[in-house]
């Protein structure tokens, strides 16, 4: 499959960014002799997909911070991670990978490096589906740490996902809208129960990657309506992202600046889309 290259092209969005605006995930690569990618890794990262140039997207766009995600071609292997976030500063947070052969000592050298949440990669075709026990056990950990649980699985996975993640108490991310298909409206059993569970204090939702889904390969207004009804259900719990660099697209690439300007037709009222950008991330990953 022919996947896209990632754009640098980038200007200010209009109107522009509201100050202290968050970018809520992004991934970082480099030198794969550095930054070895795992045996078994669902794809090939972008090498030259590096902190300085996600940095320089930042700039361009005008966001004052971002979560740097562990990308799981690297797995629990932080080294790229920790490196970004030396780089980019106290204005930005990271995501790992946790899993029990991350000891306590790794653990708190995370949190020290401004890492405050764990990613659990349920998706199966990135092939690192945590065992329910794993969950739980990571859950423990991390809460004692004040983290984030960021949960990324798609479409009916989330199904079979939702009694054991009702078990938890911490704050749970659906990452990208849980990749749900959206042809099949806010009506379809999955989407029914995210916005059920929206109601609950611990539960957010992070309405990137629209254009992904979108049956459109430009423009995206089908995923415009989508964010915005998502947003509705929970707007002091909803997040965004550029998922910079994007890996695995299939479409003609977007830049940035088309996905933040995506991100205001869904969210038309000034308030909704500060907090999306800037108090709701601040509330999360600040701490």
């Amino acid at each position: 499959m022919d996947y896209q290259k990632f754009r640098t092209d980038n200007v200010a969005p209009q109107p522009p960014l509201p100050p202290g605006s968050w970018d809520c995930q992004f991934h970082v690569f480099g030198d794969p002799a550095r930054y070895p990618p795992r045996a078994g890794s669902a794809y090939v990262p972008f090498p030259e997909a590096t902190i300085e140039l996600a940095l320089d997207m930042h700039r361009a766009v005008g966001f004052a911070h971002g979560v740097i995600v562990q990308s799981t071609v690297y797995g629990t292997d932080h080294r790229a991670l920790l490196d970004a976030l030396a780089k980019a500063g106290p204005a930005y947070r990271g995501v790992a990978i946790i899993d029990d052969d991350v000891d306590d000592r790794e653990l708190q050298r995370l949190h020290d490096g401004g890492v405050r949440a764990a990613r659990f990669n349920f998706w199966k075709k990135l092939n690192m589906t945590p065992t329910p026990d794993s969950f739980r056990r990571t859950v423990r950990r991390i809460r004692d740490l004040g983290w984030v649980a960021k949960i990324h699985a798609a479409g009916d996975e989330w199904l079979d996902l939702f009694p054991l993640l009702r078990e938890a108490t911490i704050p749970l991310v659906i990452d990208h809208f849980g990749h749900l298909d959206i042809r099949r409206g806010l009506d379809q059993p999955v989407c029914r129960l995210f916005l059920d569970h929206l109601r609950g204090e611990n539960w957010w939702i992070m309405i990137s990657g629209g254009d992904r889904v979108s049956a459109m390969t430009e423009g995206w207004d089908d995923a415009a309506q989508f964010m915005a009804a998502i947003a509705a259900a929970a707007p002091e719990r909803t997040i965004w992202s550029t998922d910079w660099p994007r890996v695995q697209y299939t479409k003609p690439m977007p830049t940035d600046t088309q996905l933040v300007e995506l991100l205001y037709r869904a969210t038309p009222d000034p308030q909704v889309r500060r907090n999306i950008l800037c108090n709701n991330p601040a509330a999360l990953f600040g701490a």
